[in-house]
């Protein structure tokens, strides 16, 4: 997917491009594969804010994407690939041999007309084919990965991500994840061949605090900006350096910037073999 810039005709547009939906072939959502998505504005139960920036958003439906895709053995042919607007990647429209129609997430490359596959045997390893990592190949790289065996793919979901199989050792596989940090998975879970599609969203600049807001992003300001009863980095004349003796500060007064925030001792720790940027 390419990404396109307009005519300079606002300031707005000057700075901005966006994405080039060519490679959408169905407009409108599938309505049985929908539901609705109430906005919460950053608000829990109670009404408090607990996600500060948030609200506003274009209403849009929830398209329900199977991630687990639990039909074994059977046949699906894309029939549709569609733009979602609750994620980056595109999503397909599948169609099984009994008219069941259900949502993928796209992989790059597919098309209209690919015959899908889960298995829990070995088959074809083409991409968009779903199998457990004992039987993808080395060296292969793959999406909509498991943490945990039967619970779905959680990880390696966003535009343009694959993790790549390096060794199959016991009863585990080891991956080196688009992080950079290489871990151990269960045998047992599965995970889809190939990379997520639309590869070029990072790419998009948004131009202008409008279409932000269109996303439901809020204007977010430094501390630094703030009065003191605001944020511990507030007040001074002008634009004032942060100036803590105790290194920088949540706007709760905690420890900021750079803090390593990871619990120590998780049971994941003994699964992690490198740490995420290291070499």
């Amino acid at each position: 997917m390419p990404v396109k810039k307009y005519k300079p005709t606002t300031p707005g547009r000057r700075q901005s491009s966006v994405q080039d939906f060519s490679d959408i072939t169905k407009s409108k959502p599938e309505k049985t594969l929908t539901k609705r998505l109430k906005s919460h504005s950053g608000r829990n139960n109670t009404g408090q804010i607990t996600v500060r920036h948030r609200g506003g958003a274009v209403k849009k439906l929830y398209r329900v994407i199977d991630f687990k895709r639990l039909r074994l053995d059977e046949v699906a042919e894309v029939i549709a690939i569609e733009y979602d607007p609750n994620r980056g990647a595109r999503i397909v429209l599948v169609q099984y041999t009994d008219g069941t129609k259900s949502y993928f997430l796209a992989a790059k490359g597919m098309k209209v007309g690919d015959k899908l596959i889960s298995s829990k045997g070995k088959v074809e390893a083409t991409v968009g084919n779903r199998m457990r990592l004992e039987d993808i190949p080395v060296g292969l790289f793959v999406y909509n990965i498991e943490l945990s065996a039967g619970k779905g793919g959680q990880i390696v979901r966003g535009a343009g991500n694959g993790a790549q199989v390096q060794t199959l050792e016991g009863k585990f596989a080891q991956l080196k994840l688009p992080s950079g940090e290489v871990r151990l998975f269960s045998k047992e879970c599965f995970a889809t061949i190939g990379t997520v599609s639309n590869s070029d969203y990072n790419l998009v600049r948004w131009g202008k605090a409008g279409r932000r807001r269109h996303l439901g992003w809020r204007p977010i300001v430094k501390g630094k900006n703030m009065n003191p009863v605001d944020h511990p980095h507030g007040g001074g004349e002008g634009h004032s350096p942060i100036g803590l003796r105790g290194g920088p500060k949540t706007p709760w007064g905690k420890k900021a910037m750079g803090l390593k925030t990871r619990i120590k001792g998780k049971p994941s720790d003994a699964l992690i073999l490198r740490r995420k940027n290291k070499n």
